[in-house]
């Protein structure tokens, strides 16, 4: 049976990292183990008062509220993130550039970028250990748990809003190394099928191309070497699906080495058998705006040494 807590009145005095963020969004990230629907019940009953009035889930914070939030009950958390895991202390070595407003992470293939689904922690909650002083630690965008590379975390919430927007507005660019198998075609540089996401009873999710429900979505491609067991190509994804890249390069006849998914058995049991035991894909760099100096940032992160001796074995054309 899973342990209570009782949480007492709150009385929450709204920084200016929140001005703007709607009240419902508030509380779910302030509120964390209080399922949403009890956060939207005591918002709908009136419970939460802004200034001492009711106020709708969709009412955006203003300079100088005041928020009551009522007396709540809540399951209590796991036992906290230690910083003295292996896991945990070696997230720092990874981290690729840190100032006061963000961190560039070069994330471990293996890693989720958070918890749940039985796991007690991932790169956010460590993130979070490793940084008590940083107190809204947020993911910006998200790396599939065995994709490794480029992770973005913003440390304000005003930062994390400037970037999202950034995201809408397609002016951060990611890009992807990834092996797949067989000879890429050369005149295959964009894949435009859409996509549609299924989330199966156990809760895996899957994605494949629908031309009717499909979502659009877009990836273009570049190669990078040829070799006689496959190719490596660098993907740019213009829009953000789940497994956008893996089943665009599937769709196409190429699938992603080591795919437990999409992927192709033979291909990947020949990579295999020369040390290869992850996915081959990595988010080899990503550019966007700084928030706050408005400069343009870039960073590569370098390939494991699964991924780099895994080329180094295979043979050139």
């Amino acid at each position: 049976m899973t342990d209570e807590i009782k949480l007492p009145v709150q009385i929450i005095e709204i920084e200016d990292d929140f001005i703007g963020q709607r009240i419902d969004n508030f509380l779910i990230a302030r509120l964390r183990g209080v399922p949403k629907s009890v956060i939207y019940r005591v918002l709908r009953k009136g419970e939460v008062r802004v200034n001492k009035k009711r106020i709708k889930p969709e009412y955006k914070l203003e300079q100088g509220d005041v928020v009551r939030v009522p007396p709540l009950t809540v399951a209590s958390e796991p036992d906290a993130v230690s910083v003295k895991l292996s896991l945990v202390k070696d997230l720092e070595q990874h981290i690729l550039y840190e100032d006061k407003d963000l961190i560039v992470l070069n994330k471990p293939s293996g890693m989720a970028v958070h918890g749940g689904s039985g796991l007690q922690f991932g790169v956010i909650e460590a993130l979070r250990a490793l940084r008590p002083d940083a107190k809204h630690l947020e993911l910006v965008h998200r790396l599939d748990r065995d994709t490794s590379g480029c992770l973005l975390i913003a440390k304000k919430r005003s930062v994390l809003t400037h970037l999202h927007e950034q995201l809408r507005n397609k002016t951060v660019e990611k890009k992807y190394w990834a092996l797949v198998a067989g000879d890429w075609d050369n005149k295959v540089r964009k894949v435009t099928e859409p996509l549609r996401k299924n989330t199966l009873q156990s809760g895996e999710r899957v994605v494949k191309v629908d031309a009717v429900e499909g979502k659009p979505s877009e990836t273009r491609f570049r190669i990078l070497q040829r070799y006689q067991e496959g190719t490596l190509v660098e993907a740019f994804p213009v829009t953000g699906r789940t497994h956008q890249i893996r089943v665009h390069t599937a769709c196409k006849g190429h699938p992603i080495a080591c795919d437990d998914k999409y992927g192709d058995n033979q291909f990947s049991q020949q990579m295999q058998q020369i040390g290869l035991n992850r996915l081959f894909l990595h988010a080899f760099s990503l550019s966007f705006i700084h928030p706050i100096s408005e400069t343009t940032m870039r960073f590569e992160a370098p390939l494991d040494p699964k991924l780099s001796q895994t080329l180094e074995r295979l043979n050139r054309k």
